[in-house]
């Protein structure tokens, strides 16, 4: 091989090794997260504004079919913030909660209020199938009427969302929650054909954010940030 054809190759070489970086979710390019239990503290949570904290789990008890959902505390132990916000997040296998649960929350959010921290809100992160949007949005009204008025309301949001539920379901949500983060991942891997869902993501007529994976795949389209209604990224942390 020649020079000239030694110089090309290595170039290209360059090139394919920028653009595989530049594909992959580096946190420090990020100032929004997701913190949840057993994830080791990381230095970009020094410069995090935003923190969307796992507190708990809200499940149906084992054995007891038919029963109420009820809430289980989980997450990393209450932190004394002084700056940035702070979302509650609460991850929801059931829309059937007990009245404990509703209780057990609040009073969740009043301890972390009376410590200081900049608490903005509640987050439901739920998987709401797009034919059970109906009940999901039902859930969400009468959940928005028991927060107390000082606080925000945020989801998470399914990718197929935008491709299969009818829009006038989705706008529903925009007289019920704050925000909708839509998540690029499944578990803790990015969905693998999740570029083909983003041109309808970029139409939701609500304030959403798009949620990554650490360490996953991402390449941002120009037309996204266009929206009106864009609000930036999540990055949900994950151990190395």
């Amino acid at each position: 091989m020649g020079l000239a054809a030694k110089s090309l190759a290595l170039g290209l070489l360059a090139l394919w090794g920028a653009t595989a970086r530049a594909g992959v979710v580096d946190a420090a390019d990020y100032d929004a997260f997701w913190l949840w239990g057993g994830v080791q503290a990381q230095p970009v949570l020094r410069q995090a504004r935003t923190l969307y904290v796992l507190q708990g789990q809200v499940s149906a008890p084992r054995g007891a079919p038919g029963q109420p959902a009820r809430l289980h505390a989980q997450g990393i132990a209450m932190p004394r913030l002084r700056t940035g916000q702070v979302w509650l997040v609460y991850r929801a296998h059931s829309l059937r909660w007990s009245e404990d649960s509703y209780a057990t929350l609040l009073a969740q959010l009043r301890r972390w209020q009376r410590a200081g921290n900049p608490l903005l809100g509640v987050q439901i992160d739920f998987d709401a199938r797009t034919r059970y949007l109906d009940e999901y949005v039902a859930f969400l009204r009468d959940f928005r009427q028991r927060l107390p008025i000082e606080y925000r309301l945020s989801i998470t949001g399914l990718l197929d969302w935008s491709s299969n539920a009818e829009p006038a379901t989705i706008n529903q949500l925009r007289d019920v929650v704050d925000e909708v983060v839509v998540q690029t991942y499944q578990g803790r891997r990015t969905i693998p054909d999740y570029e083909r869902y983003l041109p309808r993501v970029a139409r939701l007529q609500l304030p959403f954010r798009i949620g990554l994976a650490q360490y996953g795949q991402w390449q941002a389209p120009a037309y996204l940030e266009r929206s009106p209604w864009f609000r930036g990224y999540v990055v949900f942390l994950q151990n190395p």
